[in-house]
């Protein structure tokens, strides 16, 4: 099983930017889809982005289209989020997430999550 653990969070003013990243570990990383979630306070988890293993089919909540992008370094098995032009709406806990099943715009199954890093973007 994939274990994830995020990184890169942290304290931001608004139009600024932050590098999350997601490093995975275990045998079930090769072939996994990885996607970021993230949960304001008070708020249900939301999408935010997602890629498939080779990284070149990637899909984006609307919200953060053309400000945030998705990649990944399978030799390295790490996964980033690179978000910029930062909106205080967008603090919250931000977590990646695994699963093997294909297809990027359902994650009713998730085989694993990590733990979370907390993003805060001030006005």
């Amino acid at each position: 099983q994939v274990q994830l653990i995020e990184s890169g969070g942290g304290w931001v003013q608004a139009g600024g930017s932050l590098r999350l990243s997601c490093v995975a570990s275990g045998r079930s990383y090769s072939g996994s889809i990885i996607a970021w979630f993230r949960q304001a306070p008070g708020k249900e988890r939301e999408f935010v982005s997602g890629l498939n293993w080779s990284g070149y089919s990637r899909l984006y909540a609307d919200s953060v289209k053309g400000r945030f992008t998705i990649s990944r370094d399978n030799g390295k098995k790490t996964v980033y989020l690179q978000m910029n032009s930062l909106k205080p709406e967008e603090t919250a806990v931000y977590y990646c997430a695994a699963k093997s099943q294909p297809g990027l715009q359902h994650w009713d199954t998730v085989d694993a999550w990590g733990q979370g890093t907390p993003v805060t973007v001030s006005s």
